[in-house]
This record gives structure tokens, C-alpha cells and sequence, in this order.
């Protein structure tokens, strides 16, 4: 190893490291999303799959709570040292199939620098394993490529197996390998060859669990899931909230990288066939289908996530190609000089903004609602009117109410979500004794005046009122009422209507 190399690994890990660091930061001093204490509420009650998503998401916050206990970092704490392995696997992927250590330590850092990164695995969701996972893809469909060794397609199926144990999204995996083996002829010997289809055999295997729990509680997370890609009217504004997320998302330097990249990778000087097709098939399979799908319906911005390994690597095709006009090889230089400082200031004036609201003038965002700023001391507040009505048990109208309540109360305080029960098959159902009240429900508008819970209980009785502030900003005035003498069935057992 020369000098120039060893400096340039060093560059790296360091830089890798350091947005680590920052990321453990950030995720220590920022509460909890609703969205993560609900996932947090599956990590206490691990099962072989979950009404929304499958379980890995629960497993990555349960070993992180293992280790740091039950508190913000702890659920965050796993996701964010995950970009480790995923850094580790771009790096080798990019050398397998491009041979050059400056495309592998390019790639690493721009993939760390993305939003979808940085953000995506600091907010533990399921897209931060599905992020590593889809990196070991990656890898192992680059080792099939260097090696020719048919045994490499059985780390494929694990890498495969292990992204649809964290997100549906892996499913695209599947067509993006067929396009590269039917694209590359020199790759079509392997769709006569058993060791693919072992692969598959695998890959089906470690998502077995997810396809078992489904069957036995009435295929309800595919049902819903693959509701997602039911189609509406022609909606091409749909798509044009799409394209300046992904903007955002993989930081506007990366993104013109990532694109030019792309473009590079239609040129033959820029690798084997093999190793170009790949990395483009990976990511116009991702982003066609939910270009299309924008078309009709809205995408959320994180669907796109397992094709930024590959978008991160074709960034770096494009910042190392040598063969650019002047005026684009100006915009190169440019875009790989701040790609990874901006993308930290970035992250950074984020993590300001959701947790003061400063950068906007304390207006409201589109976080203010799902970072939970704010919430443990309303949740302090509602724990004091809980025990001053000697509540047996806290009920919510939603899943985001319940997991912050389940975070914040006492250990062991009973909280239960009224309706939806579906979501929490795999907690313990409440026992009679917690259900006999008196009950504290927690931010139901006018519920003296609802048909169903009139229908419940024969008292309803407003106790107090509590709010959430974001700095001056109000963000939730949350009324809190009591319920007794049940007189009919108090949680809302129907099934999900799609």
C-alpha cells in the first residue's frame, strides 16, 4: 500500500467517523419521532413481523436499548454505528467492480453524506438497515461480477433475505438483478446455473418469518403494502414533489454527482460492462418504478432508500471520469470539494431547526408535528392528572400518542390505543383489571359528544388540558378526559379497512 492510499483510508474513516460521531450527537439530544416510539413499543415485544413493516427495525432498536438503555440514544444508538458496515461494504463493492481506491473512498463519504443517511439512520426507521443491507447486495452482486464463483450468490441471497426482513422496498432487488444478468452477456450464464436460484432459496428463507406471520394473521401487512401501489387518476404534480426530495435528500452536490454518474456509466471507459450495468440497473429499476408511481399517487421521499448505495458509487463514477468538457469538469471540482461539509452543515442546521424551530422564526415545519419536542413534559403533565384521577390505564386514539406515552410515563403505566388494535398484535392484550377505570384518555377533541365513546361509557368527564411547545410556538393543545362506568366494549377490535 502506498502512502497516497494509506493517507486516503485514513481520510476516510476519519470523515466516516466523524459524521458518526455527529449523528450520536444529534440523536442524544433530539426526542424521540412518533414514529420511533412506535417502533420502540415493537422492540418490547418482538415478533416474527408487524402490521406495518417487518421486524428488523424492532431488533435494531432492541439491541440498542440493550445497550444504552431505554432513552433516545439508546433506540437510536445501533442504527447510527450501522453506517459502519454499510461504509465498509461500498468501499469494497466499488473496488471489486471498478478496481480504484479514489472511486471507493469517493463513494463512502458522499453515501455518508446524504440526508437519506445522515437523517435516515439518526431517525432509527426501517430504512436504516434496509440502507446496510442493500449495500451488502452490493457487495456480494460485486463479488459475483470479480470472481465468477457461483458461491457468492448464496451471500447474495442473505444480503437479499436480510433487506426484505427490514423493508418491502428489497422486493425491487429481484428485477434489478434480472436486467443486469439479462443486459450483460457475459453475466447470462448464470441464469443456467442453479447457484442464483439458491440464492432465491435463501433469500425467501430468512423472510420466511414475515410470510408465516402474515399467513396466520390474514396476509394484513401485504395486503396493506401492496395497496400502496394501487393507481389513481394521471397526477404528474405528484412527481414533481418527488424529484426535489430526493434533491434534498441526497444533498444537492451528491445529487448532480449522482446524475452525472449515471450518465458516465453509459460510457465504456468507465469500467467492465458488468460492473456498469450494475450499478445503473440498480438505481433507474428504484427509480423509474416510483417515477411511475408518482405519476398517479404521492411517494414518499424514503421509498427510494436501497438505491443510494449504488446512486452513492455512480456519484463517484462521475466525480473521477476524465473526460468532461471544462465548464462540467468545473461543476465536478465544485460539487466534490463541498459535496461531504455541506452535507454536514446540513444535517446540522436540521438538527437545530427541529429542536428550536430558530431557523424558521419559530413558524411551524413539516417536523414540528412528528418530533416529539416538548412531549416528555406534556407527558409529565399528563402523568400528573393520571395520578391524580387514579387512572388504572391511559387510552389514545392514535399510534403516535400511544408510543410517546409509552416511551415517557413510568415504566410499566398501562397506555392503550382504542381502535386499531391490529397494530399491536404482539403486545399483551389489557387485562380486565386495567380496562375497569377509571380511564384518562388523552387528546380526543369534544369526546362527550362522540357516538362511540357514548356508546362505551355511561360518564365522560373533561379533567384538564395540557399543551406542547416547540420554543414560543404552541404546537398541540391536548385535552384530557376521564371515562367510567364502562356500559360497552371499550377498545375497537375491527380489522384494518384498506
Amino acid at each position: 500500500m502506498t502512502d497516497a492510499i494509506r493517507r486516503l483510508h485514513v481520510a476516510t474513516i476519519l470523515v466516516v467517523v466523524g459524521l458518526v460521531v455527529l449523528r450520536l450527537v444529534a440523536a442524544a439530544v433530539t426526542p424521540l419521532t412518533f414514529d420511533e416510539a412506535y417502533y420502540w413499543t415493537w422492540s418490547k415485544n418482538l415478533a416474527l413481523s408487524y402490521f406495518d413493516h417487518p421486524p428488523m427495525v424492532a431488533v435494531v432498536i432492541k439491541l440498542g436499548t440493550l445497550i444504552a438503555g431505554d432513552t433516545e440514544l439508546g433506540v437510536r444508538l445501533v442504527s447510527i454505528l450501522l453506517a459502519l458496515p454499510m461504509s465498509w461494504a461500498v468501499w469494497r463493492a466499488a473496488i471489486l467492480l471498478f478496481d480504484d481506491t479514489e472511486i471507493a473512498a469517493t463513494a463512502t463519504v458522499l453515501l455518508n453524506a446524504t440526508m437519506m443517511v445522515s437523517a435516515g439512520t439518526t431517525i432509527v426507521t426501517p430504512d436504516a438497515p434496509l440502507l446496510v443491507a442493500s449495500s451488502f447486495v452490493l457487495l456480494a452482486l460485486a463479488q459475483v461480477a470479480a470472481t465468477g464463483r457461483g458461491v457468492w450468490w448464496l451471500a447474495v441471497g442473505v444480503a437479499v433475505g436480510l433487506a426484505l426482513l427490514s423493508k418491502y422496498t428489497a422486493l425491487f432487488f429481484g428485477p434489478a438483478i434480472l436486467i443486469w444478468l439479462l443486459w450483460v452477456p457475459a453475466m447470462r450464464r448464470w441464469l443456467l446455473s442453479p447457484w442464483p436460484y439458491l440464492g432465491g432459496v435463501i433469500a425467501f428463507a430468512l423472510f420466511s418469518p414475515v410470510v408465516i406471520w402474515n399467513a396466520q394473521h390474514d396476509w394484513i401487512s401485504f395486503v396493506k403494502q401492496l395497496g400502496r401501489a394501487k393507481l389513481g387518476g394521471f397526477e404528474p404534480h405528484f412527481l414533481a414533489e418527488l424529484i426535489p426530495t430526493q434533491f434534498v435528500l441526497a444533498t444537492p452536490f451528491v445529487f448532480v454527482l449522482g446524475v452525472m454518474g449515471l450518465i458516465a456509466l453509459g460510457k465504456r471507459s468507465t469500467g467492465p460492462a458488468a460492473s456498469r450495468v450494475l450499478v445503473a440497473a440498480t438505481v433507474w429499476t428504484i427509480a423509474l418504478y416510483f417515477a411511475w408511481q408518482a405519476l398517479h399517487d404521492r411517494v414518499e421521499a424514503n421509498w427510494l432508500s436501497p438505491l443510494y448505495p449504488a446512486f452513492a458509487l455512480a456519484a463517484a463514477v462521475g466525480a473521477a471520469y476524465p473526460h468532461w468538457t471544462p465548464g462540467i469538469a468545473r461543476v465536478v471540482t465544485v460539487c466534490r470539494r463541498w459535496a461531504v461539509s455541506t452535507g454536514a452543515v446540513l444535517f446540522a442546521l436540521v438538527v437545530v431547526q427541529v429542536n428550536t424551530g430558530a431557523l424558521t422564526g419559530y413558524r411551524r415545519d413539516a417536523t414540528v408535528r412528528s418530533v416529539g419536542v416538548g412531549v416528555p413534559q406534556m407527558v409529565a403533565e399528563i402523568d400528573q392528572v393520571r395520578r391524580r384521577i387514579g387512572a388504572s390505564c391511559v387510552l389514545t386514539d392514535d399510534y403516535g400518542t400511544t408510543g410517546w406515552l409509552e416511551f415517557y410515563l413510568p415504566t410499566g403505566t398501562c397506555v392503550v390505543q382504542r381502535g386499531e388494535r391490529f397494530r399491536w398484535l404482539a403486545a399483551p392484550a389489557p387485562t380486565a383489571q386495567q380496562l375497569a377505570g377509571p380511564l384518562l384518555l388523552v387528546g380526543v377533541d369534544n369526546a362527550a359528544a362522540r357516538p362511540d365513546l357514548q356508546a362505551a361509557f355511561a360518564k365522560i368527564e373533561r379533567v384538564g388540558a395540557v399543551t406542547r411547545s416547540r420554543g414560543p410556538l404552541l404546537v398541540d393543545a391536548v385535552p384530557l378526559d376521564e371515562l367510567s362506568e364502562p356500559k360497552g366494549p371499550i377498545l375497537d377490535e375491527r380489522p384494518p379497512i384498506y
